[in-house]
């Protein structure tokens, strides 16, 4: 009985359906089991939403940063301006000192000639202090012109070169107006006219007190014998 009980318990052990050991699984557990990727999650579309997020809106930090950012362009912008216009001011004033240089040594005469300028104007001035000491008591027409003709009469005789050089420049400005120009060159003949009428005068003076000297020498001459 006993080797009928150990048949029995061996047939049902070979027989059972449940496997004791890691062997391959049925086909029909192989199909109910449920891979990792499971294609139905896959071809589920996402939902909107999550596809496409809702849109940003910028926060009052970041409102304040933009504005920050125009008002240091805005800064930026007039510094250069700034910059430029103190650049284009120096520059203006770099060219005007060099014109008022440059001008001022084309006046000067040659260093070849023996016309100094130091002296000459010393002399100029005190010929027209002496012109308005001579006209202190005379009517303001007298008073403002006989100093400076004599002034102006002093500074052609003692630094003529200078003053032909101021001559010129006067008369590069002076073409630019035209009625200037016209009475400046009318006034030019007036006084040609009257320096050359004095001249004359002056010349006929000279005879006349030459002879006038001449014939008195002679008369005092005879004079001389008579009274011998």
């Amino acid at each position: 009985m006993t080797a009928a009980a150990a048949a029995a318990a061996a047939g049902t052990i070979f027989s059972s359906p449940r496997q004791l050991h890691a062997e391959e699984p049925p086909a029909d557990d192989h199909l109910n089991r449920k891979p990792i990727y499971d294609d139905s999650v896959s071809s589920n579309p996402p939902p909107a939403s999550a596809a496409h997020p809702e849109s940003y809106r910028p926060t009052p930090t970041d409102r304040l940063a933009v504005h920050i950012g125009y008002a240091r362009l805005a800064v930026h912008k007039q510094a250069i301006k700034a910059e430029d216009a103190v650049n284009s001011t120096l520059t203006r004033a770099l060219r005007l000192e060099h014109s008022f240089t440059s001008t001022v040594r084309s006046l000067a005469p040659p260093k070849e000639s023996n016309e100094k300028l130091l002296p000459g104007m010393l002399y100029v001035l005190v010929a027209s202090m002496a012109g308005s000491i001579v006209t202190r008591n005379r009517n303001i027409l007298l008073r403002a012109t006989v100093p400076a003709a004599i002034g102006l009469g002093a500074a052609y005789a003692v630094i003529p070169l200078t003053m032909k050089n101021v001559g010129d420049l006067a008369w590069t400005y002076e073409e630019r107006f035209p009625a200037l120009a016209e009475a400046h060159l009318q006034t030019k003949e007036r006084m040609q006219r009257f320096v050359e009428t004095g001249k004359a005068h002056t010349a006929m003076s000279l005879g006349m007190v030459t002879d006038k000297v001449g014939e008195t020498r002679e008369k005092l001459e005879d004079w001389v014998k008579k009274g011998r």
